[in-house]
């Protein structure tokens, strides 16, 4: 099997897996760790067992279709300063690795695993942001150790905030592994902190050495996307050409509207493929997947769509 960026490269189009959170929440009634949210679930049979059901119906989805397979670690919350104030030790980011790497043995295709990580405070309201060199501190902790674990790519999930997400990257880059950033965004064209995507991918860009693989963005519904791209200062060959992927989430909703809903927001499949499929045309996508709201149903109608 080719490595992670090579066959991003050589690919049309790489699957990307669907809600997990959620789905563990709604379907198997899990309550999720304070602290390390989804991380601790690999310790206990009947979380680890849900996560191996939600992960093998998305691998089965690829398979159908042929499509290579993305499977981030269910480690967004395990930075540093989550794992200290819980009664886990750092040994958590490589049991989810190795999870996930168990998983992978018996799966017929090819399939790359990226360390998930993310931003310290709330990623939908954009509190508690890191400067720059407070974000390379406090994130190189974890980035060191999924380096350890030999992890096919790295990858920030719906960060808010270009500060922090330099940092990030700059974390990121130090490792040696490729690695992706993706944002939270508003459909007025901008991350949570009024950064534009045009400006966030220069700046990140332009302070690497080893620049990501491409930027993307996930728990944002196609439409509001299309409506950022749609931004007048994001209509730039820059945006074209690096922000290459979504994992969409199924409401239009705003990011704090998401965030307070005490219910699930979500539309059918034939919807969301049919907006996912608009924005394939316009921007020529290479990471497609689901986030919050969808399930094996919405991945699979999408898959069947892009095969074709």
């Amino acid at each position: 099997m080719m490595n992670f960026e090579a066959c991003y490269h050589s690919s049309a189009v790489m699957l990307m897996e669907g809600a997990i959170s959620e789905r563990l929440k709604r379907e198997y009634s899990i309550t999720i760790d304070e602290n390390v949210a989804l991380a601790s679930l690999v310790y206990n049979d009947y979380s680890k067992q849900a996560m191996i059901n939600i992960y093998e119906e998305y691998i089965s989805i690829a398979a159908r279709y042929n499509l290579p397979f993305i499977a981030t670690t269910p480690t967004r919350r395990a930075n540093w300063e989550r794992v200290n104030r819980s009664q886990f030790s750092e040994r958590i980011i490589d049991d989810n690795v190795q999870f996930l790497n168990d998983i992978r043995k018996s799966a017929n295709i090819s399939m790359y695993i990226g360390g998930l990580m993310g931003c310290k405070g709330d990623a939908y309201k954009g509190t508690d942001v890191l400067s720059i060199h407070d974000a390379y501190e406090f994130h190189s902790w974890q980035a060191s150790l999924f380096k350890a674990t030999k992890v096919d790519f790295l990858f920030a999930g719906i960060m808010p905030a270009l500060s922090e997400s330099i940092g990030m990257a700059m974390a990121m880059e130090d490792t040696g592994l490729p690695y992706i950033i993706s944002f939270m965004i508003r459909r007025d064209g901008r991350l949570i902190d009024g950064t534009t995507i045009h400006d966030a991918i220069r700046e990140i860009d332009s302070a690497t050495r080893r620049k990501p693989v491409c930027y993307m963005t996930n728990c944002v519904h196609p439409v509001v996307l299309m409506e950022a791209l749609e931004f007048g200062p994001n209509k730039t060959d820059l945006v074209k050409e690096r922000f290459r992927g979504i994992q969409a989430n199924t409401s239009s909703l705003s990011p704090e509207e998401l965030d307070q809903s005490v219910e699930l927001k979500t539309s059918d499949k034939i919807s969301l493929a049919n907006d996912i499929m608009k924005l394939y045309d316009l921007l020529d996508l290479k990471i497609i997947g689901g986030c919050c709201g969808t399930d094996g149903s919405h991945i699979d109608e999408t898959a069947k769509r892009i095969s074709s």
